[in-house]
């Protein structure tokens, strides 16, 4: 089995193989490299790294003015500071002026574990969503992560890249190759859709074994890229299924269980349930005992499918 690898392991090397290709990347972080690995990238390259100290509002203030002289800014940070601290800069000159800006910040979900609900950001995807010009790309692990943050470096403008803390298996290979607003399949089934994102994509595809055992044929999507969605994709195996599930380690509200429920109300009315946080913060734990907690480990997920097509 391969190695488990957390997704924000992916960042700071993959800086610093873009900076090796001839991308003018940069990086700005908030007195957090070594959490965030962007520390990497300075130690390669210390004119490419620079450290504001706690002072998140800076740091997307001079990741902006990096962007305006051509430099591909990327930003770093924890998700709940730097996408809650800083959401006034994000919006107002990163997006308002489609400067080419990436938010890429770890420690996303409860899978931070025992920091407890206060650094546990579940509402990030929901921010980042509804702003005007800004793509969201939601890696499963540590080789999607990888492309995410390069996918986020080629093209121009607004990004968020959420990343994470703890380590997941590996769902995908060195030649898996991903694209903005493509989804992949990566179960076909009949019974019922599975669509999930980072962290749950794993426990959805554990999901679909335990459903296979219950004679249930279930879909497995990752829906990498939830801004733009792959809404082709999630309608075609809605037609096919009848049935939708989705997962993510997020507020059910705003994030990607909302995103599918307006595809499919707009255009395939499905019969659905959302699989994330249920209006509620997070507590301390290891990532294991905190999605069993919450019910979004592979167990709840198949539970939650079995009873929606009522087997």
């Amino acid at each position: 089995m391969a190695e488990k690898k957390a997704t924000r392991a992916a960042y700071g090397e993959t800086l610093v193989e873009l900076v090796n290709e001839g991308v003018d990347v940069v990086a700005v972080d908030a007195d957090l490299t070594g959490s965030t690995t962007t520390k990497v990238l300075g130690q390669e390259y210390p004119n490419r790294l620079i450290n504001v100290g706690i002072a998140e509002q800076n740091m997307i203030d001079v990741a902006a003015g990096l962007s305006l002289t051509g430099k591909v800014a990327f930003t770093g940070s924890f998700a709940v500071f730097g996408t809650g601290r800083v959401y006034d800069q994000i919006r107002n000159t990163v997006c308002y002026s489609k400067l080419n800006v990436k938010i890429a910040p770890t420690h996303a979900g409860i899978s931070v574990g025992p920091d407890g609900g206060s650094h546990q950001m579940v509402e990030d995807i929901s921010l980042m969503r509804t702003l005007p010009n800004m793509r969201v790309l939601v890696p499963s692990d540590y080789m999607s992560a990888k492309q995410a943050i390069r996918i986020a470096a080629a093209a121009d403008g607004p990004f968020y890249v959420r990343l994470g803390r703890a380590k997941l298996p590996q769902v995908y290979g060195p030649d898996d190759i991903f694209e903005l607003g493509c989804a992949k399949v990566l179960n076909e089934g009949s019974d019922v859709t599975i669509i999930a994102c980072g962290a749950e994509v794993n426990e959805s595809l554990e999901a679909a074994k335990l459903l296979a055992s219950q004679g249930i044929s279930a879909e497995v999507i990752d829906a990498f890229c939830i801004k733009p969605l792959d809404a082709e994709t999630i309608i075609k195996s809605a037609e096919k299924t009848g049935a939708v599930i989705t997962a993510e380690e997020h507020s059910i509200y705003g994030g990607l269980g909302s995103a599918v429920a307006e595809v499919l109300g707009e255009n395939l009315p499905t019969k659905m349930v959302r699989i994330g946080m249920q209006d509620t913060f997070g507590t301390s734990g290891s990532a294991d005992e905190l999605f069993k907690e919450f019910g979004i480990d592979a167990e709840s997920i198949a539970k939650a499918a079995a009873k929606l097509i009522g087997k």
